[in-house]
């Protein structure tokens, strides 16, 4: 079968590297599928997995946001924050999603809602990558 070249990178060096059958991610145009030969794009990301299919299994990276970048031969995510599956600390997660949840029920005034919505999203993201429920 044929595979395409992935990359998922941060600021922090890379997070993961491999030749697979297809990746699917959340763009901000909606669910992107690419397959090897796909046309060369570039579309921004949102905090959300990136579901990399390779010999019959699929393996989960959850991503902050960012940029994927497609040619017909590599497929390149940069990302502001990423994490395989097995990587997540899931205690260190539930604590974030617990901390983001309280800043939004406060109704204190100097609250960043957005900043607290989206910390919310990415503790929820780290969480069903790494397969844990509440």
């Amino acid at each position: 079968m044929k595979t395409i070249k992935v990359s998922v990178v941060t600021p922090d060096g890379p997070v993961y590297e491999a030749d697979v059958e297809m990746v699917s991610a959340k763009a901000q145009s909606g669910e992107l599928g690419i397959l090897p030969g796909h046309i060369p794009m570039v579309a921004p990301l949102n905090i959300g997995a990136v579901r990399l299919k390779k010999g019959g299994n699929t393996e989960l990276v959850a991503v902050s946001g960012g940029f994927l970048e497609v040619r017909p031969d590599r497929v390149t995510i940069l990302a502001q924050a990423a994490e395989k599956a097995e990587d997540i600390d899931v205690l260190r997660a539930k604590a974030a999603k617990e901390r983001a949840e309280k800043r939004l029920q406060s109704k204190q005034d100097d609250i960043d809602f957005k900043r607290a919505e989206l910390a919310l999203k990415r503790a929820i993201n780290r969480l069903n990558v790494a397969g844990a429920r509440d």
